[in-house]
């Protein structure tokens, strides 16, 4: 039996990452945890939100991602693989990186970039996911995200999210295909 994967799909919001992460999760036939949806089920609590606002910095990233990985350790202890989809910055790879290490698996980052800024924007403002209780962040919102953000350094793949669906699938499929 191989060794179960952790995959981290990163990338800024908007840029594709979790169509990429959804690709991948059934190109393996594993399970897919996003941090939205995670954080999500959070929403319909207030006192929840506010204790999450009033942490320094925020609590809705650490958090999200505490619960994510949680789950990805129940996952990899039963030998399952599977994919996380999310904002993952230096911080949160390195700790699924470790969860990684301490639970035997193997760990694949990609990222996914889309370097058009127009094709960007016209994807935050025409989305609607349709994730219960969430919200869909504006351009503005992103824009300050793009100031903050700095690319992981080492990643097993970078997709250009504005090529063809298919070239990233073939992409996705060589790398998830290698082991």
């Amino acid at each position: 039996m191989t060794k179960p994967r952790l995959i981290l799909v990163t990338g800024l919001p908007g840029t594709g990452k979790s169509t990429v992460a959804e690709d991948a999760a059934r190109q393996l036939g594993v399970a897919i945890l996003a941090h939205d949806w995670a954080m999500s089920g959070l929403s319909p609590h207030p006192e929840m939100q506010r204790a999450l606002d009033a942490m320094e910095p925020s609590g809705h990233g650490a958090v999200g991602w505490s619960i994510l990985r949680a789950l990805a350790r129940s996952e990899l202890r039963r030998g399952r693989s599977l994919v996380l989809d999310g904002v993952a910055r230096a911080a949160e790879i390195e700790l699924c990186r470790q969860l990684a290490t301490d639970e035997g698996s193997t760990f694949v980052v990609i990222l996914v970039e889309c370097p058009d800024r127009e094709v960007h924007r016209s994807r935050i403002e025409g989305r609607d996911r349709a994730i219960p209780g969430w919200h869909e962040l504006t351009w503005n919102d992103v824009e300050r995200s793009r100031e903050r953000w700095s690319s992981p350094e080492h990643v097993d793949l970078r997709v250009d999210s504005t090529r063809s669906p298919a070239s990233t699938r073939k992409l996705l499929i060589a790398l998830l295909t290698s082991e």
